[in-house]
């Protein structure tokens, strides 16, 4: 079966990043696309991306192949109900929520077990919506398959495939391992660089010198705190119980932790820095992972006016973009002095060898 006409239910950042991927790799496919965001859908259609725009849910979808699931987690269950009627044996239902047990019980609930493919595509942005949809966005990003348990090896196959075309890693797995793997590899981090963050707030001295001294390793750890509340809320409440399991053995660890700072246990310092040090350098720096990268250089330059305008100069005559640019007051790792923010790894790298060519030291 060929699977060209497919659905997309809300279409923001990552519905419209791979409706662009799939129009770049797959053009013969036809795109439909629904949400309560009309200019969204009008530029997607005026881009070319969307050929089809939905005006409501109906049988217009008795159309189509796969319907992907795009909007916030809650509302994705209501979707899910709602779209029932319309949706034929042999057509494939998934989504692109972050937790899945919850929408994985609800297919059972409604007999689409043979119909579902629960996803999760590890890739994201600083920014939201249509407008910062971009087809490299998913590019050698994991794509997590969380397929129920009537689903046919053909129909698995086939949303593979579309995965594999778009550049991204297809990656299949368990909805109840998927979501006790992104509670520890994302919903706990987030939970702890939040209250990380709180911690030095809520403990600061009146003249606030804490604050005024955590720029440089403090900020880059605890960067994700800045996320989006609303979001995080939604994330933390639907998957607490595999992140309330993680939270525990993470309290476990700090009481271990306390208790031989107690005694100076050095030996049990060491060791466990020893051992994270290891098990860090071993991880995939190629793929794409749940947290958004980072993509910043450090630059070693002389205190004296034009320093900044000359490194600048030389990126813009060469067409790199920088999203941010600042003196690193912060120094403990042996930064150089200016920081360099780009929105792109590629950026990043061509930025780095380039000013290395003009002699610059970048770390």
């Amino acid at each position: 079966m060929q699977y060209n006409n497919i659905a997309f239910i809300g279409f923001g950042l990552i519905a419209g990043s791979i409706a662009k991927a799939i129009k770049k790799y797959l053009p013969s496919s036809k795109i439909y696309a629904y949400t309560n965001n009309s200019p969204e859908l009008l530029k997607g259609k005026s881009e070319g991306v969307i050929d089809i725009i939905l005006e409501h849910i109906d049988s217009t979808l008795l159309e189509c192949d796969i319907v992907f699931l795009c909007t916030p987690v809650e509302f994705n269950d209501k979707y899910l109900e709602e779209i029932v009627p319309f949706i034929r044996k042999d057509t494939i239902i998934t989504d692109v929520g972050s937790t899945k047990s919850s929408i994985h019980k609800l297919a059972k609930e409604l007999e689409l077990e043979d119909v579902f493919i629960g996803g999760h595509p590890m890739a994201g942005s600083e920014k939201s919506g249509y407008e910062a949809s971009d087809p490299l966005l998913l590019e050698n990003a994991y794509y997590m398959l969380t397929p129920a348990s009537g689903i046919s090896d053909e129909k698995l196959q086939a949303i593979t495939d579309i995965i594999k075309k778009i550049k991204s890693i297809p990656f299949v797995i368990d909805y109840k391992k998927h979501d006790t793997v992104v509670a520890a590899i994302s919903h706990l981090p987030h939970i702890i660089a939040a209250s990380l963050v709180n911690l030095v707030k809520d403990n600061d001295y009146d003249d606030k010198v804490m604050k005024q001294l955590a720029a440089g390793g403090f900020k880059d750890i605890t960067r994700i705190a800045s996320a989006s509340p609303i979001m995080w809320e939604q994330i933390c409440i639907v998957n607490s119980e595999p992140i309330n399991m993680m939270l525990r053995k993470y309290i476990d660890i700090l009481e271990d932790v306390y208790s031989h700072l107690s005694v100076k246990s050095n030996l049990y310092i060491s060791d466990m820095f020893e051992k994270s040090g290891e098990y860090r350098n071993s991880l995939d720096t190629n793929a794409q992972g749940l947290i958004i990268s980072k993509h910043d250089i450090s630059v070693h330059i002389q205190d004296k006016p034009g320093a900044i305008s000359v490194i600048s100069a030389i990126l813009a005559a060469n067409s790199i973009s920088i999203k941010n640019i600042g003196i690193n007051h912060n120094r403990e790792k042996g930064e150089g002095a200016l920081n360099i923010s780009f929105y792109d790894a590629d950026s990043c790298e061509m930025a780095g060898k380039l000013l290395k060519e003009y002699n610059y030291i970048v770390l």
